[in-house]
């Protein structure tokens, strides 16, 4: 997605060569226009294949995954990384490990929101190890839903995340495909940066 490509290009800064940093626009403070053309781009990739629910892990997949949710007319479940005094019994959930934050957490989802009827998109923000993303899909499983596909909104394809999700049989659709973060610039799989600068 050329727009999401630009944007990080623009405002995304390299802090090593495992980790880009786009807290101005995803995951600290959001850019509500991108976010609905991420959700547009989504919706159009999965347009034909009956999903039911959206579902995504607090707080980054948040915004990509609603504004998704919007233009595919379904609701939206985001797995919470934190117990609840509201969120304690009849919960689905697995344990997920952050590879930017270095902590596992137990996400849940409460079991009532998602049944074996559901066809579920999975959305998420990152994807580098897959570590959340598989997680989702865990919870997704344990309802009996089926999994339609999963939504990256930026991969790390240096990493092995998309390749352990696809040795599964999943499909998986990115949005922005990051080949490397060398010598502090972004490059795109397929695509050179001064294309987009």
């Amino acid at each position: 997605m050329r727009l999401l490509e630009e944007k990080i290009i623009s405002e995304g800064r390299v802090l090593s060569d495992q980790v880009l940093k786009v807290d101005s626009f995803l995951n600290h403070q959001i850019d509500p226009s991108l976010m609905n053309e991420i959700g547009k781009e989504f919706a159009a990739r999965f347009a034909n294949d009956g999903i039911t629910k959206i579902v995504t892990i607090e707080s980054s997949g948040i915004a990509p995954a609603v504004m998704a949710g919007l233009y595919l007319n379904v609701p939206v479940v985001f797995a919470r990384k934190r117990k609840s005094l509201t969120l304690t019994d009849d919960l689905l959930t697995a344990s997920v490990h952050s590879f930017t934050k270095k902590e596992t957490n137990e996400i849940s989802v409460a079991k009532k929101y998602l049944s074996q009827d559901d066809q579920i998109l999975v959305i998420d923000d990152f994807l580098a190890v897959g570590q959340a993303a598989l997680g989702l899909v865990e919870i997704v499983q344990q309802s009996g839903a089926k999994v339609a596909g999963i939504g990256i909104v930026i991969e790390k394809s240096f990493q092995q995340g998309a390749e352990k999700l696809k040795e599964l049989g999943l499909r998986v659709e990115s949005l922005a495909r990051v080949a490397s973060l060398s010598n502090g610039e972004v490059q795109f799989m397929n695509v050179q940066v001064e294309e987009l600068v």
